[in-house]
């Protein structure tokens, strides 16, 4: 090798853009690494063999898009272990499957967020609802994989409670670098070859492919940490149409006229001038209270039971949140107490299995302090139904089935139990 010319200085060396990069990608360590992502990931394995791999020199490390390409730097391949290019695979499919770019894009929509910081924030936010319980196990931790614990958070929570509880700044000034790809966050990168480029998965496709793994999982728990399962259980309940009417009549019913009003003397009205020697009350709104009263009754399948709950869960979201204003009232014949939803639908006990008669848990909803604004009924529909109107609005959520005879009336075929009252508002669940 010839050196430096006599009497000059040798040039500094100088790092090789990673764009100008000439080694090609290393398919065999990449198909590798997945193989074992499958192995020590078996319930997995469906979404990681879905996966598309795309060879992208614009990409730092592997990330993904929405349509199940997974973009993949030759650069990082070469210098990434096996083992740990394995915990790469499971986490970037963790982020498709999970649904974090559609989660992402509504998030921001409805907080009115825009721009790339944002969406950064997004995907930190992402990464720590995969990353607390992922590792282990067989899979090696990614070197820069960013834990909840590392931003102060507990472990365990999902991408929008993350997002609720920090901020962008000098604490996570280390996580600049982090880019998995329009697949997290739904922000576009300039590598993605969008919908209609080659070797992308259809709507269809992504559904099925979610499904199996969803299977798998349920199939055989033991194997799937909490928050796999927790994502499995809702993946066998995906949003639909009726879950959306469900909300939407909650929602009418809290914000209708006169709803979460109520006279008080802690501010006088302002006609009370025009009164000597009266006190008027003012009008205020307070917040929407909601009991749902849920049929425990021997007719209702056990999956109805967890149906409903689910439901319990996506009313408290429709009312903001607050399981403080959501009480829960299970009844059969006789109707139970009602139990504020602060612990979460973890804590709901739901005994029965009796008869039905939901006209003691309008009863009991209606006794209950403070008053309720909305009564919300999960029932099969095989009760009877109070004669009059409840002083409160009333939705009802049917479950999905044949409701023509009752399961203790199938010998009699004349048996035809009574639809729901004209003054509630019904919805059919499922």
């Amino acid at each position: 090798m010839n050196g430096p010319a006599p009497g000059r200085p040798a040039a500094p060396l100088r790092q090789r853009p990673r764009e100008d990069a000439g080694n090609e990608l290393d398919t065999g360590k990449l198909f590798a690494a997945r193989l074992h992502a499958a192995r020590v990931r078996p319930y997995l394995a469906t979404a990681l063999f879905a996966l598309h791999p795309v060879e992208s020199r614009g990409v730092p490390t592997m990330a993904v898009d929405a349509y199940w390409r997974c973009y993949v730097s030759p650069a990082f391949v070469d210098r990434t272990p096996v083992e740990e290019l394995a915990g790469v695979w499971v986490h970037e499919v963790s982020h498709l499957l999970r649904d974090h770019h559609g989660r992402s894009d509504r998030y921001a929509h409805r907080h009115q967020l825009s721009g790339p910081a944002e969406r950064l924030r997004m995907n930190i936010a992402a990464d720590c609802e995969i990353n607390d319980d992922v590792f282990g196990d067989g899979l090696v931790r990614p070197e820069g994989a960013v834990l909840p614990g590392d931003l102060g958070l507990e472990d365990g929570e999902l991408m929008e409670d993350y997002l609720r509880r920090f901020r962008l700044g000098p604490h996570t000034a280390h996580l600049a670098w982090l880019e998995c790809g329009s697949g997290a966050d739904g922000l576009h990168r300039p590598w993605d070859l969008g919908p209609d480029g080659a070797r992308g998965l259809s709507a269809q496709e992504r559904d099925a492919v979610r499904f199996r793994v969803a299977q798998g999982i349920v199939g055989r728990p033991g194997n799937a940490p909490a928050g796999w399962l927790r994502w499995a259980e809702e993946a066998f309940h995906p949003p639909q149409p009726w879950r959306q009417l469900l909300g939407a009549a909650v929602r009418a019913a809290a914000s209708a006229p006169g709803t979460g009003e109520d006279y008080v003397y802690g501010r006088p009205a302002r006609r009370s001038a025009s009164v000597p020697g009266a006190v008027l009350p003012s009008l205020r709104r307070r917040p929407t209270r909601v009991v749902v009263v849920i049929d425990t009754s021997g007719s209702v399948s056990d999956a109805e039971l967890g149906s409903a709950l689910l439901e319990v869960a996506a009313i408290s979201r429709a009312v903001g949140g607050r399981g403080d204003l959501v009480g829960v009232l299970p009844c059969d014949a006789a109707a139970g107490r009602v139990r504020p939803l602060c612990g979460g639908t973890e804590g709901v006990e739901l005994l029965g299995g009796g008869g039905t008669d939901l006209r003691t848990g309008f009863t009991r909803a209606l006794e209950s302090r403070p008053r309720p604004d909305v009564v919300v009924i999960l029932t099969d529909g095989q009760t009877p139904w109070p004669s009059r109107r409840p002083a409160c609005r009333t939705v009802v959520g049917l479950f999905g089935r044949h409701h023509g005879r009752s399961s203790y009336d199938e010998t009699d075929p004349e048996y035809r139990q009574d639809g729901p009252p004209a003054w509630a508002r019904v919805v059919t669940i499922g």
